[in-house]
């Protein structure tokens, strides 16, 4: 279940995968997916289903059917690092869809900005639109609010039974809203929120207000 929040009077859609809608804009804004992560951990002997590959593509479909946006922006380390046999994948992917492809680079983004310039996406170091201000990297900036990645926040759950759930989420502060890791095996970085901050905890099926 989406869960929908308001920012500096524009409506923002929260969604169990990850991601957030700018239905204003008809932005997708997705952070951290790290296409490239799993071929990496294969070569090097990790026991990481191939199968595994497609999830990032998978869930970015169903996104994509849920919100049917003009444009998907990536907030920064799209690929983990170097090209390898999934930078084939996404190209077929891009190639299968009508959506526009902007991405702002992350501090993973090395390869060639001339590889996505020839397949039609579009590379920024920052977009800034109206009053919002998005990267990779968290940056607070006077007069903007920063929607960013890089973090990959992550919330403890205890309960009275001293049970421990680890999920990832969204983290809002007053002028800041960080992405959780869109990616599969990105981890998580578990944060301490203050009082007036805010987390957003994803479950799988639904966002929760926890804070």
């Amino acid at each position: 279940m989406n869960l929908n929040i308001r920012i500096q009077n524009h409506d923002f859609v929260l969604h169990p995968l990850g991601v957030v809608y700018w239905p204003e804009e008809e932005i997708l804004l997705v952070a951290d997916v790290h296409l490239g992560k799993i071929s990496h951990f294969r070569k090097f002997g990790s026991a990481v289903p191939a199968g595994a590959i497609a999830q990032n593509f998978k869930k970015l479909d169903v996104i994509r059917k849920d919100f049917d946006p003009e444009h998907i922006v990536f907030l920064g380390d799209l690929f983990h690092s170097s090209l390898n046999l999934e930078w084939d994948i996404f190209a077929d992917w891009y190639h299968s869809i009508d959506n526009q492809v902007h991405l702002v680079a992350g501090n993973h983004d090395i390869i060639s900005p001339l590889k996505y310039e020839m397949l039609g996406i579009s590379m920024f170091s920052e977009l800034r639109i109206g009053e919002f201000r998005l990267t990779h990297h968290p940056e607070e900036t006077d007069g903007f609010f920063n929607i960013c990645g890089h973090v990959h926040p992550g919330y403890k759950m205890r309960g009275f039974g001293r049970q421990l759930l680890k999920l990832p989420c969204f983290y809002k502060k007053s002028n800041q809203l960080i992405l959780p890791a869109f990616g599969e095996f990105t981890g998580n970085y578990f944060l301490q929120p203050e009082i007036e901050h805010r987390i957003f905890a994803i479950t799988g099926k639904e966002v929760i207000l926890v804070s």
